[in-house]
C-alpha cells in the first residue's frame, strides 16, 4: 500500500510541475502576445488615428465581454470543468478559422501557394476536350485529330450493367454521398496505418471525375506547396474533395456518371467510353457484353497493368473481380458471375491514330487548312476559343469516298506493276547513278547523314565516329518495313538503319489528285504508297521539273497574247533551235534543245500537232518568240505559284512545280478560262452539328474563253493526233457514252519524273511517278516516260471511276464554245512532208529525253490498241 502511495505521489508531483510550466509558458506567450498588440496598436493609430483605433478597441472589448456573460449564464466560471470547455472551444474555434484559411488558400492559389482552382464557370460547364473528325464530302469518316482521343456519349447510351460494374468496384455508396465518403476516407486511413492495402481507396466517383476533368495534378497547376511531396498528396486530394462536393452541387449524379465515361483514360490513347469500345473491341458501348465492360471497368486501376492487349492474363483476373463485386452487391448473381468469369478474355484491338483510314495524305492539308480558319475565326470573334484538337469540330471535306476509294487502289495496283518492272530493270544493280549512267558513290552515306538518328548519334558521340557507325550500320533493330510482296503491305525483319534506307530508296514513288474543274473540289488525293511508312506528300508537298506538262502554258500565251495572236492551225517548222543567254553565274551561255528521235523533221507541223507529238524545237521557238516572262506570268495566272526562272528552257519544264498546283492550273482549260482555286473543306460544324463555316473557293479569270475552248482543243490532240503521246489512253475503258478527254504527258531527265494531266468536262486527273531522289529513275525512256509510269496511274484510277454507276454522269463529250470562236482550229490540213513523216518526234525535257510513242496513233478512238508495259 506504501509503494502506491509513494507512486500516486510522484505523479501528482510530476502533474504539478507540468501545469507549472504551462502557466509559465502561458504567462510567456501573454507577455508576447501584449508586446505584439502594443505594437499593433501603435501601427494602427498611425494609420487609422488614435481616436478610431480607441473606438474599435472599445467595441471588440465590449462584444467580448457580452459573450463572455452570454456563455457564464450557462456554465459556472469557477466549476472544475470550465477550463477544459474553455480551452476545447478556443481549439474548435482555432480550427474553424484554419480551415476556412486552407479553404480560401485552395479556392484561390493565394500567395501562388496551392496551384489554380478551375473557376465558378469552369465547374458550371465543364468542356471535354473532343476529337475533331474529319469526313468525305458524301459523309464517310475519314480521320480525326486530336489531344485526347475522345468522342463524347450520352447517358441513354451506357449500357445500365457497365454502370453497375463501375459503381460496385470504384463506389458503392455513389447515390448515397455528396461527392465525399467518409467512410471511404476512414476506411482509406485505417488501411494506410495498418499496411493492409485490401481495404480500398477513398476517393469517389466525382473525385475521380474532378481529377480527369480538370487535371488537378497537372504540373502547370501546382503550387510552391505541391513541391513538397507529402504537402503536394494533401493538397491534391483537398482539391479533389472541393470539387467533388462543387461538382454534386451542380450536377444530377446521372450527368456525373455520363462526364466520367467520357472523361476517363483507358488506355492506348483511347479516352471515354466510346472510343474505348470501338479500340479494344470494334463495337458501339451499348453492344458490349457484361464481360467486355467488365474489362473496361478493371482498367481504371490501372492501364497498363490491366491493359487486355499487353497484360492479358491480368487483365482477365482483374474483370473476374470486378464480376466478383458485381455479385456481392447484389447486380449479378453469383452463378451469373462465376459462369462469365469462366469464359475467354476476348479482344479486338483496332487502334486508331490521326492517319489511320482513307486519304491519310489530304489529312495534313486539312490540319493546315483548318488551323489558319480557327486563327483567323478567333481573331475576328473575341471570345470564341474554336481548337481543332479539343473542340470537337465536323470537317467536311471535299472528298469523295468511293473515288478515294478507287484512286488508292489504283496507285497500289499499277505502282505494284511498274515497281517489278523497275527491279527487273535494274536487277542487282542500284538505281542511284549519274548522267552517264554510273552509280554514285557514298551515295546512301549522303542520305544517312541527313536523317535524324545519324544527327542525334552524333550529338551523343560527337568524338567518337566508331560508335556512329556501330549504330548506324552494325547494330540491328527489328523493324517493320514496306513491302509490296507481303499480302499485309509489310514485313517484319532486322536491318541496320543504314540497310533500311537503302531498302527504301529502291521504291519508286507517286502522287495523283483528282479536282472538279467547275467547284475546285478536290475528289481524291493520294500523296504516296503508304502513309504508314512513307510521309512524304508527293501532291502538295512535293515540287519537282514537270518537263512537258508545262508546255501548255507556252501554247497558251501564244495564242492568248495579243501580240502573238496565233491559231491551232498556225505552223512552225521542226528544226534546230539555238539560244544564246546569260547564266545565273552572270555568263554567256548557249541552250540548244534537242528532239527525243535525235534529229529534226523539219516539216511545217500545226500547233495542235506540235503540242500532241510534244516536239521540243517548237516549244523552244515559240517560247523565244513570246519570252520567258510572259510565260512565267501566264503560269502564275492559271494557278502555278511555285516560283518560275525565266529563262529560255521555261517551256520545257525547268522550274520544279507541284502536282497540286500542276492539276488546278489544267482545270482552268475546262473552266472557260477562269481560274479556280482547289478546295479540300466544303464546311465546317461544331460539336452539336451547329454549321459554323462554308467555304466557297477564289476565282478569277486568267484566259479568254475562247482561248480556253481552243487548248481543250489542242488537248485533245494528244489522244487524235497521229504521234499524240496520250494515246495510251484510250487501251483503258473509258471511252463511253461519247466521252471525251485530252492530255499531256511529261518527262524529266534521265526518266528522273514522269507526269500525266488527264482532262474532261467533270474531272481533271493528274499524276507524278519517280524516285525520292533525282537520280534515281528507270535507265531507258521507253520504261520510264510518263506515258508509262504515271498515265496508267490516271486511267486506271479513271476505268474504276467510270464503271462505278454513281458516276456515269462524269463521262460525256466537252461542251461547246460559250463565245464565238474566230481563230481557224478545224480542217487545219498537213502539207506532204508532214503526212510522209513516219518517225514520231516525242516530248524530252531539258536534257533531251522524253516520251516517246510507244503505239501507233489512231486517227480516231481505238479501244483495241495494245496495253501499256505495266498493265499486264
Amino acid at each position: 500500500m506504501s509503494e502506491f502511495r509513494e507512486r500516486f505521489r510522484a505523479v501528482r508531483h510530476a502533474y504539478g510541475a507540468f501545469r507549472q510550466r504551462i502557466r509559465q509558458r502561458q504567462a510567456h506567450l501573454g507577455h508576447v502576445r501584449r508586446g505584439v498588440g502594443r505594437r499593433l496598436y501603435k501601427q494602427t493609430v498611425r494609420i487609422a488615428g488614435e481616436e478610431r483605433t480607441n473606438a474599435v478597441a472599445r467595441s471588440y472589448r465590449q462584444a467580448r465581454e457580452q459573450l463572455r456573460s452570454f456563455i457564464h449564464r450557462f456554465i459556472d466560471p469557477d466549476a472544475w470543468y470550465y477550463p477544459y470547455v474553455k480551452n476545447t472551444t478556443k481549439v474548435i474555434l482555432w480550427l474553424a478559422l484554419l480551415t476556412g484559411l486552407y479553404v480560401f488558400t485552395l479556392n484561390y492559389n493565394f500567395l501562388y501557394l496551392t496551384g489554380e482552382m478551375p473557376s465558378v464557370e469552369e465547374l458550371s460547364n465543364p468542356k471535354l476536350n473532343q476529337s475533331s473528325e474529319i469526313y468525305s464530302l458524301d459523309g464517310v469518316p475519314i480521320g480525326k485529330f486530336y489531344a485526347e482521343n475522345r468522342t463524347p456519349i450520352k447517358y441513354e447510351d451506357i449500357p445500365k450493367q457497365l454502370i453497375n460494374a463501375l459503381i460496385a468496384t470504384e463506389d458503392v455508396r455513389f447515390y448515397d454521398h455528396g461527392g465525399v465518403d467518409m467512410r471511404s476516407v476512414g476506411r482509406a486511413v485505417v488501411g494506410v496505418l495498418t499496411g493492409r492495402s485490401n481495404t480500398g481507396g477513398g476517393s469517389t466517383i466525382t473525385q475521380q471525375l474532378a481529377k480527369n476533368l480538370f487535371k488537378t495534378r497537372r504540373k502547370a497547376q501546382s503550387g510552391f506547396l505541391t513541391r513538397i511531396p507529402v504537402v503536394r498528396t494533401i493538397i491534391y486530394k483537398s482539391k479533389e474533395w472541393l470539387m467533388a462536393l462543387k461538382l454534386e452541387r451542380n450536377f444530377s449524379k446521372e450527368e456525373i456518371i455520363t462526364y466520367y465515361f467520357n472523361t476517363v483514360d483507358f488506355g492506348k490513347n483511347a479516352f471515354g467510353l466510346k472510343t474505348a469500345a470501338r479500340t479494344y473491341f470494334r463495337k458501339q458501348p451499348d453492344s458490349l457484353s457484361i464481360q467486355e465492360g467488365a474489362v473496361l471497368v478493371g482498367l481504371q486501376k490501372a492501364t497498363t497493368a490491366y491493359n487486355p492487349v499487353k497484360n492479358p492474363k491480368r487483365s482477365k483476373e482483374r474483370r473476374n473481380v470486378v464480376l466478383a463485386q458485381m455479385a456481392k452487391y447484389g447486380y449479378l448473381t453469383r452463378q451469373q458471375a462465376d459462369s462469365i468469369s469462366n469464359l475467354p478474355l476476348v479482344v479486338r484491338y483496332t487502334p486508331e491514330n490521326p492517319a489511320s483510314g482513307p486519304a491519310s495524305y489530304l489529312k495534313n492539308a486539312v490540319e493546315d487548312f483548318v488551323q489558319k480558319w480557327a486563327e483567323q475565326y478567333n481573331e475576328e470573334n473575341p471570345g470564341s476559343e474554336i481548337n481543332l484538337y479539343t473542340g470537337g469540330l465536323k470537317i467536311y471535306t471535299t472528298i469523295d469516298s468511293r473515288m478515294q476509294e478507287y484512286a488508292e487502289e489504283a496507285t497500289q495496283e499499277k505502282m505494284k506493276q511498274l515497281q517489278r518492272t523497275f527491279d527487273n530493270h535494274w536487277g542487282n544493280r542500284p538505281p542511284w547513278t549519274d548522267e552517264d549512267g554510273r552509280e554514285i558513290p557514298g551515295f546512301i552515306d549522303s542520305v544517312a547523314k541527313r536523317t535524324e538518328r545519324y544527327k542525334s548519334l552524333v550529338r551523343r558521340f560527337p568524338t567518337q565516329p566508331d560508335s556512329i557507325n556501330y549504330y548506324m550500320k552494325v547494330k540491328k533493330y527489328k523493324m517493320r518495313v514496306f513491302s509490296w510482296k507481303s499480302k499485309t503491305g509489310y514485313d517484319s525483319t532486322q536491318m541496320t538503319p543504314f540497310d533500311s534506307i537503302e531498302y527504301y530508296k529502291h521504291f519508286l514513288q507517286a502522287g495523283m489528285v483528282a479536282m472538279d474543274p467547275h467547284t475546285g473540289y478536290i475528289r481524291a488525293w493520294v500523296g504516296g504508297l503508304d502513309y504508314d511508312f512513307f510521309k512524304y506528300d508527293h501532291v502538295k508537298q512535293g515540287k519537282r521539273q514537270p518537263g512537258s506538262t508545262f508546255k501548255p502554258f507556252v501554247y497558251t500565251a501564244a495564242i492568248d497574247d495579243t501580240l502573238i495572236n496565233l491559231s491551232p492551225c498556225d505552223r512552225i517548222q521542226d528544226r534546230p533551235f539555238r539560244k544564246e543567254f546569260i547564266n545565273s553565274e552572270g555568263e554567256k551561255d548557249v541552250w540548244e534543245p534537242r528532239n527525243s528521235v535525235g534529229y529534226y523533221t523539219y516539216s511545217n507541223m500545226t500547233l495542235r500537232r506540235a503540242l500532241a507529238r510534244s516536239v521540243n524545237s517548237i516549244t523552244a521557238q515559240l517560247t523565244d518568240r513570246v519570252t520567258p516572262e510572259r510565260v512565267a506570268q501566264y503560269a502564275h495566272r492559271m494557278g502555278i505559284n511555285s516560283r518560275l526562272d525565266p529563262v529560255p528552257s521555261i517551256g520545257l519544264g525547268s522550274s520544279d512545280v507541284s502536282l497540286y498546283e500542276l492539276v488546278a492550273s489544267y482545270c482552268t482549260f475546262v473552266n472557260n478560262g477562269q481560274y479556280t482555286e482547289p478546295l479540300i473543306v466544303q464546311r465546317i460544324e461544331d460539336s452539336d452539328g451547329k454549321e459554323i463555316e462554308t467555304f466557297t473557293p477564289k476565282r478569277r479569270q486568267a484566259i479568254s474563253p475562247e482561248t480556253a475552248f481552243l487548248m481543250i482543243h489542242m488537248l485533245k490532240g494528244g489522244l487524235q493526233e497521229s504521234g499524240g503521246t496520250s494515246q495510251n489512253l484510250w487501251s483503258f475503258n473509258l471511252f463511253k457514252n461519247r466521252h471525251e478527254m485530252g492530255g499531256k504527258t511529261g518527262t524529266t531527265s534521265n526518266n528522273s519524273d514522269g507526269w500525266f494531266v488527264g482532262v474532261s468536262d467533270k474531272l481533271v486527273v493528274g499524276a507524278w511517278v519517280g524516285g525520292d531522289d533525282r537520280s534515281i529513275h528507270f535507265r531507258s525512256t521507253d520504261l520510264g516516260e510518263g506515258a508509262k509510269t504515271a498515265l496508267p496511274l490516271v486511267g486506271g484510277f479513271l476505268e474504276k471511276v467510270y464503271a462505278d454507276n454513281k458516276f456515269k454522269n462524269l463521262q460525256g463529250p466537252f461542251p461547246k464554245p460559250t463565245v464565238p470562236i474566230t481563230k481557224e482550229y478545224l480542217n487545219c490540213g498537213y502539207d506532204a512532208s508532214e503526212e510522209e513523216e513516219e518517225s514520231d518526234s516525242t516530248d524530252t525535257s531539258l536534257e533531251g529525253t522524253g516520251d516517246s510513242l510507244f503505239i501507233p496513233a489512231p486517227p480516231s478512238p481505238d479501244p483495241s490498241a495494245s496495253p501499256d508495259s505495266t498493265n499486264t
